[in-house]
């Protein structure tokens, strides 16, 4: 076998076995279903660029899965990149029509929670949340970052939203991209069979979606602002807002708004609300 074909043989790592499409499609596309059709290609750039692509032509509930992105996107245009079949990397589409488009901004903060109470209840690994959208994992006793989300506007007014997730499974400690990786089998989680994870991810997001769509988008009435704020790791810290324009706001993450954004109490004695940018966690969660 050349060293072409063993990258091409999707079992050429018995410790990475494919995804059972099949399996998956059984499970998880049901008549009445958020879920109408799941993918699983062996390598693409991006599943949300390829299913954004697509979004005016498909049903809501359409899922992509890859098992080797090559142009794996987070904010910023950051690349994420990892071994082919050490992780889950998969995008849906959603088009809750009925919610007001200024609620939208919840999504990608509706699937953090959908992820980690996911994956706490299929792996036994908990999973914090770094506002806006990156999953955190206790890896000894540092705190790593295993996975984030991206979610995009696609399709003009007959297209939606996007959500990509990247989540870092089976990365082994040499195969980090940065010392501050980390991946659900370093922080000592009780499987890592993909098929089961990403079932009760696609679940657990199915539910909380239901949820928060029954209820206009309200973050309050969904209590997804509730559950975001109980599993968010940056509240209580002394953080740094990276914000455009080369601008920084130093001060303690004091809560998540209405809207989605972090409120900051500065050192001025002000309270800031940050829509967008960087956080660093500048002192350990107590």
């Amino acid at each position: 076998m050349t060293p072409r074909d063993a990258e091409d043989n999707r079992w050429s790592d018995l410790d990475r076995p494919p995804l059972n499409a099949a399996s998956l499609r059984r499970t998880l596309l049901r008549e009445g279903g958020l879920w109408t059709s799941l993918d699983v290609v062996p390598r693409t750039g991006s599943t949300n660029t390829d299913l954004a692509a697509r979004a005016g032509e498909l049903p809501e509930g359409a899922v992509l899965i890859a098992e080797e992105q090559s142009a794996g996107r987070g904010r910023l245009d950051r690349q994420w990149s990892a071994p082919a079949r050490s992780g889950l990397f998969f995008s849906v589409l959603l088009k809750p029509a009925e919610v007001p488009v200024e609620r939208w901004g919840w999504l990608p903060l509706l699937t953090g929670v959908a992820v980690a109470t996911g994956l706490s209840r299929a792996a036994g690994v908990d999973t914090a949340l770094k506002w806006p959208n990156d999953l955190l994992v206790t890896v000894g006793e540092e705190e790593r970052k295993a996975g984030g989300i991206l979610a995009e506007r696609a399709g003009g007014a007959d297209g939606g939203i996007v959500v990509g997730v990247g989540l870092n499974v089976t990365l082994r400690e040499e195969e980090l991209p940065v010392p501050t990786a980390g991946s659900l089998a370093l922080a000592g989680a009780g499987t890592t069979d993909r098929d089961p994870l990403l079932r009760a991810v696609l679940r657990s997001l199915e539910q909380w979606y239901g949820v928060w769509r029954k209820a206009d988008g309200d973050p309050t009435a969904s209590r997804l602002q509730e559950a975001y704020a109980a599993g968010c790791a940056t509240l209580g810290r002394r953080v740094r807002a990276e914000l455009p324009g080369d601008r920084a706001i130093v001060g303690e993450a004091v809560a998540v708004d209405g809207d989605g954004r972090l409120v900051l109490a500065t050192e001025q004695g002000m309270q800031e609300p940050v829509g967008a940018g960087d956080i660093v966690h500048l002192r350990p969660a107590p």
